[in-house]
């Protein structure tokens, strides 16, 4: 199996998966001022909820689709973006969009949202070969739809 994700039926899961994901929620949805707060409510650990927070997403948040959001870290050096980039090209995606933040200690965030069109099959492919470029870390599927 290649795929780095699995669609599995809740009831397999710990309860605090589902917890977790409920935390997240009445932070988006500004129920809870922060995460100790959020955490109370729902009844878990501020470790659990940091521990998962990236990890489970419920799924009508992240629905296979025709557009990908990914976040990365990359190093500050010249010609590291233009690599990504031409790693999403070989993979025949096209950016829709590229978000920069000021490099601090050398390293910027870079968040780019990609149409996929209709083939969304090659998408972990690609994440693992842009997680092997040298410079490029944490490199994270944020969204699709």
């Amino acid at each position: 199996m290649q795929s780095k994700y699995l669609i599995v039926d809740k009831a397999l899961l710990p309860p605090y998966f589902e917890k977790v994901v409920q935390a997240r929620e009445l932070l988006d949805d500004g129920q809870a001022r922060d995460v100790s707060e959020a955490v109370k409510m729902v009844g878990i650990s501020r470790s659990t909820y940091y521990k998962y927070k990236d990890l489970v997403r419920n799924i009508s948040t992240v629905s296979m689709g025709r557009h990908a959001i990914i976040s990365m870290m990359i190093s500050h050096k010249v010609g590291i973006l233009s690599t990504v980039i031409g790693v999403i090209s070989g993979y025949d995606y096209s950016v829709w969009t590229i978000t920069q933040n000021p490099p601090v200690d050398a390293k910027a965030n870079v968040v780019i949202t990609l149409e996929l069109g209709e083939d969304a099959g090659a998408l972990d492919d690609m994440i693992r070969d842009i997680s092997n470029i040298p410079g490029v870390t944490k490199v994270q599927l944020l969204g699709m739809d």
